[in-house]
């Protein structure tokens, strides 16, 4: 609560870069959440204050042009979302799907959950997805296995119970885990341009908490580990509390489970980092999950061409729904892609979205780019010794190369607005579902993923 012109204010901002997901707020996010806004600043960007910008005021005087509007979803909580509270602070047993060595099916068992410690949250998850992180971690072919280990990082659920110091989370607060975090307090989290935090940054080698460097599941006394810092193929879970965005209570999580992970990284590599303009001419390559929110991020933009590259023709039918209004099957040609791509948009696209981690790709999605404005946006992950090498002239001529992580988007401050993007009807998700199995049938989500046949599968966790 502050003075304002003599006048006193209670409010929530839930803004959006450019009125599409991303926090237009500048100053301590903390403090933000915990109703402090001395230090709060608005930034408004390079575009006006989007229809979609969720803001919630209510003030206690006279304030002409200001509208009564109801309570902002913190202080609200779902009826059904309710979870008894009898037990916060205690060991709970319940089942979650335990992967013991590479590649080998998950299996069912009855785990351990021991309470949240400070600055953690316990939570029920209800929905979880299955991204392809988590099947490249489980097969373990390129990294150093670290097992018995409970996997999953896309997911939603609501708040059992809370550690030692969480404020702005209570229990039945309807949540999405996400595999990288935000403090509130690093450089990374207190700037407008990155989301990188310090403290809470994904780590893909790390199986225990931070808090105290232990896990928090265990079958029989023995340790099971963590996995991003998330392991929502739980039926509970604990994560640090600055790894969970809480999120509006009508959201429906068998739907917005998705949002943390693929689809914000893919429309987020458009929105906020390609940011091209309406009418513009996009290419993504890569017709993935990933790749396909790039697209929505990109019909979501106005986007007048949204051009798909992929070695996989039946792709193309598929990314219509998405936006993709052409297609190019680099194995159709005898020249470069990106010479290609030039001749059919008179000189090369506005903006340019990498999906795939391939460094040939990288390259030509970069080159594919118009000179003196296009923008190349990698999402990819290359192998890491893979070298990008372009003509320097290609940079000398005006184009920019960028890359991103997550989307761009801060997930405590940016994935409530990306909620209420679904929710108003302007982010279509339910096109990205492919399939939905049981708990006990999670380990078909494997299967389609690795037959190529899903872009998303949700797994019903919660009975």
């Amino acid at each position: 609560m502050s003075s304002i012109g003599g006048e006193v204010v209670t409010c929530k901002v839930f803004s959006t870069r450019d009125g599409l997901g991303r926090s237009t707020l500048l100053g301590s996010r903390q403090s933000l959440q915990q109703g402090k806004f001395s230090h709060a600043k608005t930034i408004w960007g390079d575009r006006s204050f989007k229809e979609n910008t969720r803001l919630y005021c209510r003030r206690s005087c006279r304030m002409q042009s200001a509208q009564v509007q109801k309570k902002p979803f913190e202080d609200q909580v779902d009826p059904s979302s309710k979870i008894p509270s009898s037990t916060a602070g205690e060991v709970i047993t319940c089942k979650a799907a335990v992967g013991w060595g590479p590649g080998q099916p998950l299996k069912i068992e009855e785990v351990q959950v021991a309470p949240p410690q400070a600055m953690e949250v316990r939570i029920k998850v209800h929905y979880t997805a299955l991204c392809r992180t988590d099947l490249v971690f489980w097969e373990a072919k390129g990294q150093d296995p670290l097992f018995p280990r409970i996997f999953g990082h896309e997911a939603a659920g609501i708040v059992e119970s809370v550690g030692d110091g969480v404020t702005d989370l209570k229990p039945g607060d309807k949540v999405l885990p996400v595999f990288t975090g935000e403090c509130g307090e690093c450089r990374h989290c207190k700037s407008e341009e990155s989301n990188m935090c310090d403290l809470l940054r994904i780590n893909t080698e790390r199986g225990v908490m931070i808090n105290d460097g232990k896990s928090r599941f265990s079958i029989n006394g023995k340790p099971i580990y963590h996995f991003l810092g998330t392991s929502t193929f739980s039926e509970y879970t604990v994560l640090h509390a600055g790894c969970v965005a809480k999120i509006n209570p009508e959201a429906p999580l068998d739907k917005v489970c998705i949002l943390s992970c693929g689809v914000s990284t893919g429309m987020g590599a458009t929105l906020n980092v390609g940011k091209p303009k309406k009418g513009s001419t996009v290419a993504i390559f890569g017709l993935g999950s990933v790749g396909l929110a790039a697209a929505e991020g990109a019909r979501i933009a106005g986007a007048s061409r949204i051009i798909g590259i992929d070695l996989i023709n039946d792709r193309y039918e598929q990314a219509k729904p998405f936006g993709v209004t052409e297609f190019i099957n680099p194995g159709d040609y005898d020249k470069p892609i990106q010479e290609v791509i030039a001749e059919k948009t008179d000189g090369g696209v506005d903006c340019s979205i990498e999906c795939t981690g391939n460094i040939k790709a990288m390259i030509q999605a970069f080159e594919a780019c118009h000179d003196g404005w296009g923008v190349s946006v990698l999402v990819g992950v290359p192998h890491s010794e893979a070298v990008f090498a372009t003509n320097p002239v290609n940079f000398l001529n005006e184009r920019t190369l960028r890359g991103t992580f997550f989307g761009n988007y801060k997930p405590r401050s940016d994935l409530p607005g990306l909620v209420e993007l679904y929710l108003n009807k302007k982010l279509e998700l339910d096109k990205f579902i492919t399939h939905e199995v049981s708990f006990a049938d999670i380990n078909k989500a494997f299967d389609y993923m690795i037959k190529g046949e899903s872009l998303r599968t949700v797994i019903k966790v919660a009975e």
